[in-house]
């Protein structure tokens, strides 16, 4: 198969996703060891069958185009350009979470073009929540085997907005500085990706990411934000681009309208 378009790509990242969640929780039920990488990151048996079943649903569907994917540039390395168009794989973003077993942890797939995230599938094993889109106006929230169903972000609420942020930035004081003069209403602590699909969906208003992150944990996020209304930039306010050095983010604030 090959040439397919966004939405037939979008269809094929959603089943590879929820195939992968089916792999990740029989790891999750049971008694798994852990490995520190080259970074002391950890890694699981888990996020090595969820992303064989991604990359090879992915280049069944569309061989021509690139992966890379979290233990493939772990075993092989980075490349040193990024191609015009490629998929960022995470297989298991917060592989941390899922140690924990606070079930805070996702499955991440986007499609670049040209620097820009032009598509995404995030999936919530352990919510059984997929979130897909392709394009403005395409962003879906499905919950288990129920139909995708529309979802927008939503204007500032006058009562204050709804910060997302990681368990690990709880106590930061640049996120402290950075909410100084806005009214907030609640932080919503949240693990992986899934902080962009709660803007998305219009549950949170604003997530700033202060610390390292890679492209394969933002790009299928900020495809959907981005679909639903939202914005991904860097905090002075630029395009948020992709294939940079390292493949290596700097900081950035996603928001909603």
């Amino acid at each position: 198969m090959s040439g397919l378009d966004h939405a037939a790509l979008v269809e094929v990242a959603r089943a590879a996703a929820r195939e992968a969640a089916a792999a990740i929780l029989a790891v999750y039920a049971g008694e798994f060891d852990v490995v520190r990488k080259t970074d002391q990151s950890p890694v699981t048996l888990a996020d090595h069958r969820a992303e064989k079943i991604i990359v090879e649903a992915l280049q069944r569907a569309a061989p021509e185009i690139p992966i890379l994917a979290v233990e493939l540039a772990e075993a092989h390395g980075l490349p040193l350009e990024a191609p015009r168009r490629f998929w960022l794989v995470d297989p298991l973003d917060g592989t941390k979470e899922f140690v924990a077993r606070n079930g805070g942890f996702s499955i991440n797939i986007g499609l670049v073009e040209d620097r820009r995230p032009v598509l995404g599938v995030i999936h919530v094993p352990v919510k059984r929540l997929t979130y897909a889109a392709s394009g403005p106006g395409t962003a879906t929230r499905q919950e288990g085997d129920a139909a995708p169903t529309p979802v927008a972000a939503r204007p500032p609420p006058a009562a204050g907005l709804v910060v997302a942020h990681s368990r690990s930035h709880a106590n930061s004081a640049k996120l402290d500085a950075f909410l100084a003069d806005l009214r907030v209403a609640e932080r919503l602590v949240s693990g992986s990706a899934y902080k962009f699909c709660l803007i998305a969906e219009g549950t949170a208003d604003l997530y700033p990411r202060f610390g390292p992150t890679m492209e394969w944990d933002t790009a299928a996020g900020q495809a959907i934000l981005e679909a639903a209304g939202g914005s991904v930039t860097t905090m002075e306010g630029a395009p948020f681009l992709y294939g940079k050095p390292g493949f290596l983010n700097s900081h950035f604030v996603a928001r909603g309208r």
